[in-house]
């Protein structure tokens, strides 16, 4: 149900830096729902331009979003822009923002991630793009959503990480940019999928990539792609 605009005193205008940065959080949120990593307005996605933080709103479906539903607020979690409620999972977001230095936050409901989150308390290296995330993938002990617990639960599961599962819940992943916190998002949830369907095979045990290679893997990542 979307939100109803609230009568808020008159916000800053929406800078150039600013529009730029809420036409890629629209962008990437629309992106999350087209990929089926989130089912109606479920899921959140957020960017840092300085101390601020543009954030999706509350309830309000993706496609209906334009640059006059901007939503913005300090690193304080008090709202600098637009009339919009933020999405209710804030806490988490400015919690990345805090103590990391996560430039964009994605986080999805996406199927199997949210699957594998209630079987096991960490997802194994089954392939060698865990290494993108900072090793094997931890899950966050579940907590009431929109609170400060599953924050304090989830900055533990990232430690070290750009990426973990929330118990009964998701993923967050953190990083430089939007796209390269999609592009890990959906790397997680291609491999929690990997990982289920090699556990599903009865009688046989997925083979696992050993640390030392899983450090190799990470060496290798870090040169990946093109320069410039």
């Amino acid at each position: 149900m979307t939100q109803s605009r609230s009568t808020r005193q008159p916000q800053p205008r929406l800078t150039h830096p600013l529009r730029q940065a809420w036409t890629q959080v629209v962008s990437t949120a629309r992106r999350t729902t087209a990929d089926g990593l989130v089912v109606g307005t479920s899921g959140n996605v957020s960017a840092r331009v300085g101390d601020t933080v543009l954030v999706t709103p509350s309830g309000v479906p993706y496609d209906r979003l334009g640059p006059r539903d901007a939503v913005a607020v300090d690193l304080d979690g008090r709202q600098v822009l637009g009339t919009l409620k933020p999405t209710s999972e804030l806490p988490m977001h400015l919690a990345v923002y805090r103590e990391t230095d996560a430039e964009a936050v994605v986080h999805t409901h996406a199927v199997h991630a949210t699957a594998v989150s209630t079987l096991v308390d960490e997802l194994p290296a089954i392939h060698y793009m865990t290494a993108a995330l900072g090793g094997p993938v931890r899950v966050a002990p579940y907590a009431l959503y929109g609170t400060d617990e599953l924050a304090d639960a989830m900055l533990e599961a990232l430690r070290d990480r750009s990426g973990c599962l929330l118990r009964n819940h998701g993923t967050v992943v953190h990083g430089a940019t939007l796209d390269q916190a999609y592009d890990r998002t959906a790397q997680l949830e291609w491999m929690c999928r990997v990982w289920l369907t090699a556990v599903s095979v009865p009688g046989r045990t997925p083979s696992l990539i050993p640390p030392d290679e899983m450090r190799r893997a990470a060496d290798k990542l870090s040169g990946y792609g093109q320069k410039g």
